[in-house]
């Protein structure tokens, strides 16, 4: 585990050195963000293809978070047609805007250091045995390194797709390149990867959508 934790570091710190260098604006994001409005900032709007899902929540995200996922689905590192598609469009800069304008999009709301509601006995073996808090940091919403997500209060079954996705090779359209959620997520069955995701969605989070008009 410590070498597992010591790569996360390594990565953690190459991202961040990465991200720092393009300065952000988050005004700027807010008036490139009708494409992103579409979908997020529609309450339980559902994704239908390549998987049912809702959406993710992203305002109150880490920007550094958004702006590595971006750059995955550009590089084809994530495959979801539509967010490739979406990320194609989007130059190194408008990545940086948007990702400033969604991290400050909804009033600072304080998440406790400690989860406000306990998992049962079979869960936390799994959160221990994926060692999750080692980098989503406390209360899954202090994540060690802006590059990683916070994940607590995100939707559960959203939750459940992303971790598959990190097991499922060979897909065209479902998929996630990341070589240390990979390794993690193969310790687990389908079942208990849906156990884990719907405990981190039911805790208090960070993360809203914030219902906005295409036109501004």
């Amino acid at each position: 585990m410590n070498k597992v934790l010591s790569t996360m570091m390594v990565l953690a710190a190459v991202a961040g050195f990465s991200g720092a260098a393009q300065a952000q604006d988050a005004k700027a994001g807010g008036s490139k963000a009708a494409m992103c409005i579409g979908c997020h900032s529609i309450p339980g709007y559902q994704s239908s293809f390549p998987e049912v899902h809702k959406v993710p929540m992203i305002a109150g995200q880490n920007a550094q978070y958004i702006v590595a996922a971006l750059n995955a689905y550009k590089k084809g590192e994530r495959k979801h047609p539509t967010m490739r598609g979406i990320a194609d469009t989007l130059s190194e800069q408008d990545m940086a805007d948007l990702a400033a304008y969604y991290e400050a999009l909804p009033a600072a709301q304080p998440v406790p250091e400690q989860p406000a509601k306990q998992p049962s006995a079979e869960v936390a073996a799994l959160l221990q045995k994926g060692a999750c808090v080692s980098c989503h940091g406390a209360n899954f919403s202090k994540p060690i390194d802006g590059s990683y997500p916070k994940i607590a209060g995100q939707h559960p079954d959203y939750l459940y797709v992303a971790l598959k996705s990190y097991k499922t090779e060979g897909n065209p359209y479902i998929g996630r390149a990341n070589a240390i959620m990979a390794g993690q997520v193969k310790q687990f069955s389908n079942a208990e990867l849906k156990a884990i995701a719907q405990y981190i969605g039911s805790l208090p989070g960070e993360m809203k959508v914030v219902p906005q008009s295409r036109f501004r």
